[in-house]
């Protein structure tokens, strides 16, 4: 007989509690119509904003722990919360439901000869949990996307973040509660164990979708660990290459918005390829820019940066620190991507015709960018709201995942009483 007093077991105990709960609400979920959900998320919206103090006051509380167990910097910033990045996450919602709903558009169909019309139409993928670290922006995000998108969400938040998470939830089950739907549309799971994890991923038959977000080895956790389907979302270790038919001055400035601009996030630039046929005063120019801007270089010892090793080349550094690497023109960097990338976001810069169609053809990532820094790869800079997160995977979806990524096709078929001879 299971003993339930055991931490262990009651942790096991709430995880499937749980999910068996947002089995229960999510055929409700999936037939909400879209003006309910509009004004349920702009009342969420409203609720952050009015409910701010409470949630700064959380956030604190897991940035002083965090700052006590020694989290890094980069981990620090993505998990803090302030007026401006809730009013950023309010937004989002609001963003959100101002978007059309998937739920019910046709994709495709016709009438068949014997007079049977068929089509295919989206609908909610169900369950859709969630395993990410760090960021409490994520939970309201992917509360968001699973309502507007019919599904309920089962959010498996790390512990650096619990009691952000733990007021946030809160926030959004008394708005659901003052809709008169359940709360259960989105829930938060034990985050004490990493076992947590694995009761979530393995809860086949209550769970439908698992989406893993954050570090390469949780990614890799989950993905291995899962028998529920899983959409990945990779790491961002980013490359930008400046050709030798780059304007250099437009070159340099797209590498530092891609670098510095914000470290922590998955976008951000890793890895800088520079053509070897470049002069040496326009390398110098490179390197001197980053170091103006306060970036550790890592690459040739002997041009007096950091010796890199293999591990540099696959870093995603989340931090004020680049690999620099000097490649045999566009088919250089080309090969150096295909063999380091995570297939995130890489990107030219270069005003030769050739070169950004050969780069353009032969780079096989989910965000490959012409002339433009590699900040851009992002679900509410595309136009979608807010996201997901980025898929580096190529079933299903690929690149930004919003609402279309949330949801699954059926047929319908209508006759009138036909048989199959």
């Amino acid at each position: 007989m299971t003993d339930l007093n055991t931490p262990r077991e009651a942790e096991r105990a709430e995880v499937l509690d749980k999910a068996r709960r947002a089995k229960d609400v999510a055929p409700t979920l999936a037939t909400l119509p879209q003006p309910t959900k509009n004004q349920v998320l702009h009342a969420a919206a409203d609720a952050l904003l009015k409910r701010a103090d409470e949630i700064i006051a959380a956030n604190q509380r897991d940035l002083d722990e965090g700052r006590a167990q020694g989290l890094a910097e980069s981990l620090l910033d993505r998990l803090a919360l302030d007026q401006g990045r809730i009013e950023g996450i309010a937004g989002g919602l609001r963003q959100v439901a101002g978007l059309k709903d998937p739920v019910g558009e046709v994709l495709r169909g016709h009438v068949m000869d014997n007079g049977i019309q068929m089509k295919q139409v989206r609908v909610p993928l169900g369950v859709m949990g969630m395993v990410y670290e760090a960021r409490p922006n994520v939970t309201v995000d992917a509360f968001g996307l699973a309502l507007k998108s019919g599904n309920a969400a089962l959010l498996r938040g790390s512990k650096t973040a619990r009691h952000s998470n733990e007021k946030l939830v809160e926030i959004l089950q008394d708005t659901l509660a003052a809709h008169e739907l359940p709360r259960e549309a989105v829930q938060l799971l034990p985050c004490e164990t990493h076992d947590s994890v694995q009761d979530l991923i393995t809860a086949r038959g209550l769970v439908d979708v698992v989406i893993p977000r954050g570090s390469a080895r949780l990614i890799e956790a989950v993905v291995t660990g899962a028998t529920v389907p899983t959409i990945e979302t990779g790491t961002g270790n980013c490359h930008f290459y400046i050709d030798r038919d780059a304007e250099l001055d437009s070159a340099i400035a797209m590498l530092l918005n891609g670098k510095t601009r914000r470290v922590s996030v998955c976008n951000a630039t890793e890895t800088v390829l520079v053509d070897a046929a470049l002069p040496e005063e326009a390398k110098q120019r490179i390197i001197t820019a980053l170091r103006g801007a306060g970036v550790t270089i890592h690459g040739d010892a002997s041009k007096g940066f950091v010796p890199a090793t293999d591990e540099d080349w696959g870093e995603e550094y989340l931090s004020m620190d680049i690999a620099y690497a000097e490649v045999g023109g566009v088919d250089g960097a080309i090969a150096h991507i295909a063999k380091w990338s995570s297939g995130h976001t890489d990107a030219i810069a270069s005003q030769g015709a050739l070169a950004l169609r050969r780069f353009a053809d032969h780079v096989d990532s989910a965000a490959v960018v012409l002339n433009a820094s590699t900040a851009f790869t992002d679900g509410e800079q595309y136009g979608m709201g807010a996201e997901i997160g980025i898929s580096t995977q190529k079933l299903h979806a690929r690149g930004p995942m919003a609402l279309p990524e949330l949801t699954t096709t059926k047929w319908i078929l209508e006759g009138t009483g036909q048989t199959r001879p």
